[in-house]
């Protein structure tokens, strides 16, 4: 899928009138809006776009996520404590399980499950793997009941709890040494870049985490801190945890990227990275959220839903 926003000019008898238009393409699909400008192109057209597109995702998506938190929510009220307890830990298992499986972790989601509920520790695993997984539910659970926003020092601290047990060399810590990204075409940020992107990301949030949707921040909040890539390892544990965060605290059903699903996510994720495009990741995550969440979008207020489901 395509996504361009460009400035058109048409000439009628001698006078040239400006165009905004978006347009949209996916495989035999296309779709184009557009919206006057004038007789010249406006000094604020940067403002203009952004409110353009702002515009275009309500009408395609947002109105769409709100329906499924409204009815989310009005689902979990029909459920007792001890359910709604209950999914919450089914959650935290699986989306430990799948985070630390894209970065390589080899516990099954059976091991996963047998210790985060049982505290039963797999035998013949690496011990990392194990730790690693204990300490990732520690801090999603300490994520849920985080009162402040994000922060440096808010996401040092989780990946100082992420890997104090198993790397301590790099926890807490903004490398100072350049990485790669393994199957990936995209260069991260060399060290001497990443304290002023860093404060132009946190910048970025406190400015925009208010004026734009939560389900298109939670999105940005991952593309832009993976891409920054500020931490030695566990880039990606992290940028999930903080999308999750943005989700939760504004009531949205928190989202879990599937291990098995990895491929779309790894592409989207590089194509945006490489090109630039903000949007090819965002579109990708809407229909991935539009898609997990099918069935409250779909709910009449208070009919309830299926018990036993995926929910944050």
């Amino acid at each position: 899928m395509r996504f361009v926003t460009t400035i058109v000019g048409r000439t009628v008898k001698g006078v040239t009138y400006y165009y905004l238009e978006h347009t949209i393409r996916d495989k035999d699909r296309f779709s184009q809006k557009s919206k006057y400008l004038g007789k010249a192109i406006p000094k604020d057209i940067d403002e203009i776009k952004r409110r353009f597109v702002l515009e275009l995702n309500k009408e395609r998506w947002f109105d769409e996520f709100d329906r499924i938190k409204r009815n989310y929510r009005a689902t979990l009220r029909t459920y007792p404590e001890s359910t709604r307890t209950k999914e919450l830990r089914t959650f935290s298992v699986r989306f430990t399980y799948d985070t630390q499986r894209i970065e390589g972790s080899t516990l099954s989601l059976r091991e996963t499950a047998q210790l985060l509920e049982e505290g039963i520790s797999p035998g013949g695993k690496p011990v990392a793997d194990i730790k690693e997984a204990e300490a990732h539910q520690k801090v999603f659970f300490e994520m849920l009941k985080c009162k402040v926003n994000l922060s440096l020092q808010l996401v040092l601290d989780w990946h100082w709890k992420l890997f104090k047990d198993t790397r301590p060399d790099i926890a807490g810590q903004v490398r100072k040494h350049g990485v790669g990204i393994a199957g990936s075409r995209y260069v991260p940020p060399s060290p001497v870049e990443l304290q002023p992107m860093l404060a132009d990301f946190f910048g970025w949030y406190d400015r925009d985490k208010t004026r734009t949707h939560p389900v298109e921040l939670a999105a940005l909040v991952h593309l832009k801190f993976v891409t920054i890539h500020p931490f030695g390892d566990g880039n990606g544990r992290i940028s999930r945890l903080m999308t999750n965060f943005a989700l939760h605290k504004s009531g949205y059903p928190m989202l879990n990227i599937e291990y098995k699903n990895r491929g779309a996510y790894y592409n989207a994720l590089e194509r945006s990275q490489l090109n630039k495009e903000e949007r090819v990741f965002t579109n990708w995550f809407f229909r991935r959220y539009l898609r997990e969440f099918k069935r409250y979008s779909r709910a009449q207020r208070g009919r309830g839903g299926r018990s036993g489901s995926r929910r944050g």
